[in-house]
């Protein structure tokens, strides 16, 4: 070390033309010894602890992660499967090692980092056995971080849209079926946030804009929980705005699919105070809508 130093030094020119003091001399052999020392000490300390890193086999390192894994060492387990990766890089530990880091990650509540790994993993690997896995934890690190339906539903967005992925790119998984789960519960978020939207305008007497919204219900969540009440508030906006063959469909369609329901009652007794019945019109969008609703989810 102390001969990297020397090498390293760039001693201006002036100073190799300049005589050497005694005293000069005498301080450099007494502090040359320590300095060397000091480095020799240093450096060994260092080659030491990365010697001993650089040589942890990497099944010890993984199997170390997974029992502190197991144990509930989170930090501990990260470190160890970052080690893997670290030391042992592109080798099948490694590989496996990068999977596992991003699940710990999850289970840290470090979503966004469990997200990069996974993603990374996906990259470096897209035909593994654990890709599957892989997409599962970044759609699960998604549906973690979403939101209640009056926040933004980013999350819930890119939770249908990876979940999806898993369902289409490796059907036969056994994430399958909670990734379908997962999307159903993401499309509800998005269906009551356009409901929350709707009503808002609705009750500002803005029907057009809150229309707008309940059809998008209506046609794209199908399958929701939100579905009986889009069609009571279309009916009561349709009839507000004097529309009241739509009024009168969007009234019948809910009593077809929810005959019992409150807000089927609801609506029946808003057409009544006006001297209308449901009734259905066969060319409405509404009407057509209404044959891909499947009552709920």
């Amino acid at each position: 070390m102390f001969f990297r130093q020397a090498d390293q030094l760039k001693v201006p020119a002036p100073a190799l033309k300049a005589p050497f003091s005694a005293t000069f001399v005498a301080l450099s052999m007494l502090a040359a010894p320590l300095m060397l020392t000091g480095c020799m000490s240093s450096e060994k300390d260092l080659d030491l602890s990365t010697y001993v890193e650089q040589t942890e086999p990497a099944d010890v390192l993984y199997n170390q992660g997974l029992a502190n894994l197991n144990a509930g060492r989170l930090d501990e387990a990260a470190k160890k499967f970052s080690a893997v990766d670290r030391q042992h890089p592109y080798s099948e530990w490694a590989r496996k090692s990068m999977v596992m880091g991003a699940f710990t990650n999850y289970r840290q509540g470090k979503y966004d980092d469990a997200i990069s790994a996974a993603k990374r993993y996906l990259t470096l690997y897209p035909s593994t056995d654990e890709a599957a896995y892989a997409q599962y934890i970044i759609g699960l690190s998604y549906y973690k971080q979403i939101e209640d339906v009056t926040r933004d539903q980013k999350e819930a967005k890119l939770t249908i849209q990876t979940m999806q992925e898993l369902v289409t790119r490796w059907p036969d998984s056994e994430y399958v079926e909670d990734a379908k789960a997962k999307i159903r519960f993401a499309n509800d978020q998005l269906a009551g946030k356009e409901m929350q939207v709707g009503r808002y305008y609705l009750e500002r007497k803005e029907y057009l804009a809150s229309i707008k919204r309940f059809r998008n219900v209506i046609e794209n969540y199908s399958n929701t929980r939100h579905i009986e009440e889009a069609l009571a508030r279309l009916t009561e906006a349709y009839y507000a705005l004097g529309l009241v063959d739509e009024a009168q469909t969007a009234a019948a369609v809910l009593g077809q699919n929810y005959p019992d329901s409150q807000w089927y009652k609801d609506s029946y007794k808003l057409l009544q105070s006006g001297g209308l019945q449901p009734r259905e019109n066969a060319g409405s969008w509404i009407s057509k809508a209404g044959k891909l609703i499947t009552g709920g989810a």
